[in-house]
């Protein structure tokens, strides 16, 4: 690590080259100096907090300073006036509700489990976050929630990519309660559906005719009353009072 092959010792060389590209090797270098530098600094911080994760003396991972600068970032990204507060059902609110409930140990709280993946974080968070209100209070918490960890650099180097990733969750989270609600919806009709039957047992009739069951769409009763009049029509040889009844039939529930 920290080779300069254009550094390389004049002499006879191998006719082998040894690269076909010294700039992309550079720049290879480079970011796994970068790596190996940020991985230190985080052993650093880890072995510190294994200590005594409430200690004084420990570094702190996240401040009452960060989290404002957060969310001052937060708020000036695209799309952030369309982000909600919301409730339990609705908003960052719910979707903060919906990451607990779907990441790993739900039974316990954001803090105890970013304790877990970081001991101190979640306390320090939780100390921090007291200087916020409102949307952005819940905005970085959803993040953190979203990113564990991670969520600390992606609040500092990219809150654009915050902002659209907490949009996209809420739109999904949003879509999928509707969804919910409409199979629900469908559900409910479809266990009511023998109630209406007795209330209206012509219709019900009507449905039986056709082959159909009840609450079918319009195009579905056209095609089965298409299918039966050529299966029933007296000049193709079929019984005339069938035919009839499928007219009839089909004029009730079509009306």
């Amino acid at each position: 690590m920290g080779f300069d092959p254009r550094q390389w010792p004049a002499g006879p060389r191998s006719s082998r080259p040894i690269t076909g590209n010294v700039d992309a090797l550079l720049e290879e270098n480079a970011a796994l100096k970068r790596e190996v530098l940020r991985l230190r600094r985080l052993l650093d911080r880890y072995e510190c907090l294994e200590r005594d994760p409430r200690s004084h003396n420990r570094t702190v991972w996240v401040t009452p300073e960060q989290v404002q600068q957060w969310a001052r970032q937060l708020t000036q990204q695209p799309g952030w006036s369309s982000l909600r507060a919301g409730d339990a059902a609705h908003g960052l609110q719910g979707l903060l509700d919906q990451l607990n409930r779907a990441s790993f140990l739900p039974q316990l709280s954001l803090e105890e489990r970013l304790d877990r993946l970081a001991p101190g974080l979640g306390h320090d968070l939780q100390a921090a976050l007291s200087a916020l209100r409102g949307k952005q209070l819940l905005a970085v918490m959803a993040a953190f929630a979203l990113y564990g960890v991670s969520a600390r650099e992606w609040l500092d180097d990219d809150p654009r990519r915050v902002v659209a990733d907490l949009r996209q969750r809420c739109t999904s989270e949003r879509r999928t309660r509707s969804d919910r609600r409409s199979t629900d919806r469908r559900s409910t009709e479809r266990d009511t559906s023998g109630a209406e039957a007795w209330n209206d047992p012509s219709r019900a009739e009507a449905y039986r005719q056709l082959g159909l069951t009840w609450g079918a769409t319009r195009e579905a009763i056209k095609q089965a009353h298409r299918r039966l009049v050529k299966q029933h029509h007296p000049d193709m040889g079929g019984d005339a009072a069938v035919f009839r009844r499928v007219n009839a039939a089909y004029q009730l529930l079509i009306a």
